[in-house]
């Protein structure tokens, strides 16, 4: 029996989700993909219980391909869920921005609702990514989505989604033998919020399989698939061949004890790991089909001698850096251009910027407070930039709801956001000034917060507890950054 998961009312998924990002790497690689046959090679796959397939705008004609399975192959479309993904470019979002996405996505998959909707924002310091989130509950309410979910976001993110009221149900992210970054705070906040983990790249795009097991270490720059290429980084960032070695040779330990597969050894690790709702496994529909070997994640588990020698070969590894999702956001970035250069041509400003007196260059973020009050988010002047005290604030909505922690990773957001229209980065700040409002309860949150995101920068701070105007907030912030000489 496939095992089950409830992720939301009326959406329940198999625990062993199977992924069509595959059609797209043959697409792109030129191959003509006869669409119909690609629909009746997931039957298989549902026939065995695995009924719930992962896509997305982007898959190529992975949306299309789920259409025609539910219209012309299974007999009962509501036995199929089809979970999939909008990936919008950065900037601004419309409710007909949305209204365009869902749109297509139903019209592709061939259904008036879509199971699930799966957000990517590219940049937090940009927090139009809230409206689409806001937009998306919308719809929801509307009844065109059953649930709303989110992918690569970190758990400080998450934090101010759920605190701002936003109703998630997901988050789909990066998990694996290699890369246990999920398994650290994003796994407690999302099992306390009720927010299921959705792992991908739990076999590294095939890479934790018998076939590399004491291979050479391969060419790094010729390897098959936009997955190897990707995994690949991976592998590297964790430390390079050697260790990731012992991690094969302790998994096919593992494997021959319970007569499975490295691959399945590596899926049921992740799966077992707390908060984790299901693992998606990629499927090359029409050329090679795993089904029997995916069936028996759910035929056998882990016990403490399994884990205890996965676990002392994964401790000559090196951690990923990070939270999940880094490797879209931040360097090294592990994509597989290691890049954003074949996913994003550029990133607008988060906020206006005009010229000020003296040479100045403002930032505006279009609070209602900057134009009563007469003042910008930020001024650059020279190679200076001054951010003024930031709330947790996106034009008229009061953000993180009553968590010190979640207002903080926003204010900072905004700073970030601030920072990057004048040309500068989170990096070049060389001091910030906290106000709070009730130090005595909330100092150590917003302190960890704010260490979270500059400890790795050290700049000079200073926190006061200081009334704040308006109830609702809970921390202020201001920045100074030197972007260094001209």
């Amino acid at each position: 029996m496939i095992d089950r998961f409830t992720l939301a009312p009326g959406l329940t998924i198999s625990r062993a989700l199977t992924g069509l990002w595959q059609i797209a790497d043959m697409e792109r690689d030129g191959r003509t993909l006869d669409l119909d046959a690609a629909a009746r090679a997931m039957a298989p796959y549902h026939e065995a219980g695995l009924t719930t397939f992962d896509m997305a705008d982007h898959y190529g004609s992975a949306e299309i391909v789920a259409g025609r399975f539910r219209r012309d192959v299974v007999g009962d479309a509501t036995t199929v869920q089809c979970l999939t993904k909008w990936v919008p470019e950065p900037g601004p979002v419309t409710a007909a921005d949305v209204r365009a996405a869902i749109d297509r996505a139903c019209q592709r998959l061939q259904t008036e609702c879509l199971d699930l909707l799966q957000f990517h924002a590219w940049t937090f310091a940009d927090p139009r990514w809230l409206d689409a989130l806001w937009l998306l509950e919308d719809a929801r309410d509307a009844g065109r989505l059953r649930a709303v979910g989110v992918t690569n976001f970190d758990t400080a993110h998450l934090r101010v989604a759920i605190a701002s009221g936003i109703r998630l149900v997901s988050n789909q992210v990066s998990g694996s033998l290699i890369d246990t970054r999920f398994t650290g705070t994003l796994s407690a906040f999302a099992q306390q919020h009720g927010v299921g983990l959705l792992c991908y790249g739990t076999v590294l795009g095939g890479f934790l399989s018998e076939r590399w097991l004491d291979a050479p270490e391969p060419d790094w720059a010729n390897l098959e698939t936009w997955s190897q290429m990707k995994y690949g980084r991976f592998i590297r960032a964790a430390g390079g061949w050697a260790p990731f070695q012992q991690v094969l040779r302790a998994a096919q330990q593992v494997a021959t004890r319970h007569g499975v597969s490295i691959a399945t050894v590596a899926s049921r690790w992740v799966l077992e790991q707390p908060g984790v709702a299901g693992v998606i496994v990629g499927a090359r529909l029409s050329h090679s089909q795993h089904v029997a070997d995916t069936a028996r994640l759910f035929a056998f588990a882990l016990d403490d001698t399994d884990r205890a020698t996965l676990a002392a070969a994964q401790a000559a590894l090196s951690p990923i850096p990070g939270d999940c999702g880094d490797e879209y956001r931040t360097p090294p970035y592990l994509t597989a251009s290691g890049d954003l250069s074949h996913h994003l041509a550029s990133f607008p400003a988060p906020f206006t910027t005009q010229p000020g007196r003296n040479g100045s260059t403002l930032a505006l973020s279009g609070t209602v407070w900057e134009p009563l009050a007469g003042y910008s988010r930020a001024v650059r002047k020279g190679q200076r930039i001054h951010v003024s005290g930031t709330t947790a604030t996106h034009g008229s909505r009061a953000i993180g709801g009553n968590d010190a922690a979640a207002q903080t990773h926003f204010c900072i957001d905004k700073i970030a956001g601030a920072l990057q229209s004048l040309g500068g980065t989170l990096e070049d700040v060389v001091r910030t000034r906290v106000f709070v409002a009730n130090v005595e309860r909330d100092w150590e949150a917003v302190a960890r917060a704010h260490g979270e995101r500059f400890g790795h920068i050290l700049p000079a701070n200073t926190m006061v507890q200081a009334p704040l105007i308006g109830d609702e907030y809970l921390v202020e912030i201001e920045a100074e950054a030197d972007l260094g000489a001209a």
